[in-house]
């Protein structure tokens, strides 16, 4: 039987995106498949987003800033947006697969000192953990695909 398939979306898969990725890969283990992607890569993976991760426990080997084209012709079972830019032009993704949009600020572009912004990041980290413990638990449920669209859209004011 196939892992359902979680992917990540924001525009360049740097910070929030690659932060999600790892926060699932751990809280899930390997009940989920799980990846991040962005309409316009950075091509590299947040200082902020490594450190705010390291902080917390959760690796992020073998992950890397790539476009979403690479999920084109993969069946996806739910992607996330984590940004306004990517949710906008987000593409559908194959397998018929559920689209939510968990607007989330991007720590890489707070001004303030660097523990302004590790703070920040942390925060934000901690927002993702919550919704996405929640998303998985609603995934592994096996929940009807409309339910489970709507489940999942109201962890976007959490």
């Amino acid at each position: 039987m196939r892992k359902p398939t979680v992917l990540f979306v924001c525009t360049g898969n740097a910070c929030r995106s690659q932060m999600a990725e790892a926060l699932c890969r751990r809280i899930a283990g390997d009940r989920l498949e799980v990846h991040s992607c962005g309409s316009t890569p950075a091509g590299y993976i947040h200082p902020l987003a490594v450190d705010t991760m390291a902080a917390m426990g959760v690796p992020m080997e073998g992950q890397s800033s790539k476009s979403w084209d690479a999920y084109l012709a993969r069946d996806i079972d739910v992607a996330v947006t984590v940004c306004d830019s990517a949710d906008a032009m987000c593409p559908v993704f194959p397998g018929g697969g559920v689209k939510v949009h968990w607007p989330m600020p991007d720590p890489s572009f707070l001004p303030g000192t660097e523990e302004e912004r590790h703070e920040f990041c942390h925060r934000v980290a901690q927002r993702l953990e919550l919704k996405i413990t929640r998303m998985v638990d609603l995934i592994l449920q096996g929940l009807p695909q409309a339910q489970l669209k709507a489940e999942l859209d109201k962890l976007t004011d959490l």
